[in-house]
């Protein structure tokens, strides 16, 4: 029908009641904006990035320069999209703390948001320089980021950051994707804590 506006809301994918500017280990995803394959490619199971995705590498190991109460863990720059693991460090005693807990961090420019939002604008920043245009957008405007509850689960996510690569022929970001009942069962879990459950 003309002129009928479909309202769509966003679903939090958010942990109902956490602190998100508080200590503890994050996953976040990234992808790129209308998820373009813009940072290189999967080659015999390994990325091989572009000059782009070596942009997108450099920008996040950065991260830590920018902020001193941050650790890097594992992370991967994928053709279309980005994951890492973050760990945001207590009052200085260097204490990695899983959700939920009761500690006290608020400051906004610390923020698992904060933190993200500086690194995809510096990549933006830097590939419109390259490519001599401004405003153009690299990211999607969100991201996805999941609270890691304990160190089962932050080892499973870390297996699944190695594997991507890997597994790119099955990746939900793949556009040219093959079902794999495998895949599904093992890496599915690890999917549905970065997207939500399908459906």
């Amino acid at each position: 029908m003309e002129g009928f506006k479909k309202i769509f809301k966003r679903r939090s994918i958010r942990l109902k009641g956490y602190d998100y500017s508080q200590p503890g280990a994050y996953f976040v995803t990234i992808c790129s904006q209308n998820k373009k394959r813009i940072f290189g490619d999967v080659l015999d199971g390994e990325m091989i990035l572009n000059e782009y995705g070596c942009i997108v590498k450099n920008e996040w190991t950065r991260t830590t320069n920018v902020r001193d109460n941050v650790k890097l863990d594992m992370f991967v720059v994928m053709p279309n999209h980005f994951h890492g693991i973050i760990s945001v460090i207590n009052d200085g005693r260097g204490v990695l703390q899983y959700a939920p807990t009761t500690s006290v961090f608020r400051s906004p420019s610390q923020t698992i948001g904060a933190i993200v939002r500086g690194f995809k604008s510096a990549v933006t920043k830097r590939l419109n320089g390259m490519q001599g245009v401004a405003g153009r957008p690299v990211w999607q405007r969100n991201y996805y980021e999941h609270v890691i509850r304990n160190e089962d689960e932050l080892n499973r996510i870390r297996e699944y950051i190695i594997n991507n690569p890997l597994q790119w022929q099955f990746d939900r970001e793949n556009p040219m994707r093959v079902q794999d009942k495998t895949y599904e069962k093992l890496w599915g879990p690890i999917e549905e804590v970065i997207y939500g459950k399908k459906g």
